[in-house]
């Protein structure tokens, strides 16, 4: 199941605020740990920088979930 998260009118969401905004981590400090793991995947490719900026039209997968980001 594809779910969508909107960026509301912002440019971008940092990669480690958007897990925990998604409710797939339960802290800043978790989602930091899994992306530090490698277990995060941006546009299909392991992601280890955790402030990555996320912006529309990229799709990020973790632990199974998978979503794409719009504007």
């Amino acid at each position: 199941m594809n779910e969508q998260f909107s960026l509301e009118g912002h440019a971008f969401i940092p990669l480690h605020n958007l897990l925990k905004v998604m409710g797939w981590c339960d802290s800043g400090a978790m989602a930091k740990a899994v992306i530090e793991e490698g277990m995060v995947l941006v546009n299909g490719e392991v992601e280890l920088r955790k402030r990555c900026k996320i912006v529309a039209g990229q799709r990020v997968s973790f632990n199974g979930q998978d979503l794409v980001v719009t504007e």
